[in-house]
């Protein structure tokens, strides 16, 4: 029979939050796959649905503390996947293999700025104020895209002759996330609060017209979001300013 020396911790990981850190890497995967066989809507939809699992997992972690450093390092590496690589290369595919060299760089531009968020926000998460994002986070990125890809496909937009103002936008998101615009990480929200009834019917009514209105609502929430960062960063320089005056 052999004893634990004190200090010993067993080596192994947690399963649950694990789990939908998982499906949420394979749902950016299979974005990936189908894109490569002509499947857009699938793509944008399976981005959608690694942004839902994504929200989980961390929830969930906190929830049955069961956080871990591998499921930090893990859940950036899902992301990576889904949020990173996966946006970039259905927009390669979907609008700018026409392009050439352009559309490659335009891709690139998403890829490498998904992949320096991450770094970024692993590196600083023990010094970094928790009410703001530094730069825009990577899963709001890849929501403008799908959603921007989502819309398009509903309304039969030709591809063709919005190809360069995709190709803004996937340089836009790249580089957004690699900005030094605050982004609000509502984490001052105390969801156990007790909020008014009207409020309650308020919020189940905005979402019963967000699901109504799924394609465009995404796109404008995501966009909106994108910009809130620039918009935050100005009011606060201006508010730094006139306090230094003062």
């Amino acid at each position: 029979m052999s004893l634990k020396k004190p200090g010993h911790r067993h080596r192994g990981i947690y399963l649950l939050p694990n789990l939908f850190t998982t499906g949420a890497m394979f749902a950016g995967f299979y974005s990936i796959t189908s894109a490569i066989n002509g499947r857009f809507e699938t793509a944008a939809i399976s981005i959608l649905v690694a942004m839902v699992l994504d929200g989980l997992d961390g929830r969930v972690a906190r929830l049955t503390n069961t956080q871990t450093e591998f499921g930090v390092q893990y859940d950036s590496l899902s992301d990576m996947v889904s949020f990173g690589v996966a946006p970039a290369l259905v927009m390669y595919l979907w609008a700018f293999e026409s392009l050439g060299k352009l559309g490659l760089f335009a891709a690139f531009v998403h890829t490498a700025g998904g992949a320096l968020r991450l770094a970024r926000f692993n590196t600083q998460v023990e010094v970094a104020d928790k009410r703001y994002f530094q730069g825009l986070p990577s899963p709001a990125a890849a929501a403008i895209l799908a959603g921007g890809l989502w819309i398009s496909l509903e309304y039969d937009y030709d591809v063709e002759s919005i190809k360069y103002l995709v190709l803004v936008l996937t340089i836009s998101t790249g580089l957004l996330m690699v900005s030094n615009f605050r982004y609000s990480s509502f984490k001052e929200i105390n969801f156990k609060d007790k909020v008014p009834f009207v409020v309650a019917i308020s919020v189940m009514l905005a979402i019963g017209f967000i699901m109504a209105q799924a394609q465009s609502m995404l796109f404008v929430l995501a966009l909106g979001y994108a910009i809130s960062g620039p918009v935050i960063t100005l009011l606060t320089l201006r508010k730094k300013r006139k306090n230094r005056k003062i």
